[in-house]
């Protein structure tokens, strides 16, 4: 988990002032969360998946839960991997698509190429709705107006 579990700061070099500052206690609360894992069933009825999808997308490499054992443990940072991913689902985008973004945020520390290519993937993405949705605006229209002919047959 790298930084994730990592105290940044020393607390050695706070003022003691400073260490009953409410934005020093949102900041190790934070941290403090970061730090809490959860197992698999939790974190499958938090987000409203199955256990297969999880382990799903361990298989693929989307996340990398640690573990405790045979025991599978989900940190924040996973768990904020597996909303991403279900964004990406829910947006169109493949797992592939999806894996690509995700390797390249662990890989561009400046997200530079990750934004790039979300972009392209965007644009490309909006021109298959935008296009769908057409064919869809021409399907309703062309049953509208055979819905209106045929109720006018049937009151002649």
């Amino acid at each position: 988990m790298g930084n994730s579990l990592h105290l940044a700061e020393d607390d050695e070099t706070l003022k003691d002032a400073d260490r009953d500052n409410p934005t020093h206690k949102e900041r190790t609360r934070a941290k403090d969360a970061d730090l809490q894992v959860y197992g698999i069933q939790d974190v499958a009825q938090e987000l409203g998946l199955t256990l297969r999808t999880l382990r799903f997308y361990e298989k693929e490499g989307l996340i990398a839960p640690q573990r405790v054992g045979s025991t599978r443990a989900y940190s924040r940072r996973e768990i904020g991997r597996i909303q991403l991913i279900l964004r990406g689902k829910r947006l169109g985008f493949s797992i592939k698509e999806i894996k690509e973004f995700l390797d390249l945020y662990d890989a561009d520390p400046e997200h530079k190429e990750q934004m790039e290519r979300l972009i392209a993937r965007i644009r490309e993405r909006l021109v298959d709705l935008k296009t769908q949705r057409s064919a869809l605006d021409l399907t309703i229209d062309e049953l509208t107006t055979i819905e209106v002919e045929a109720m006018a047959k049937l009151q002649r």
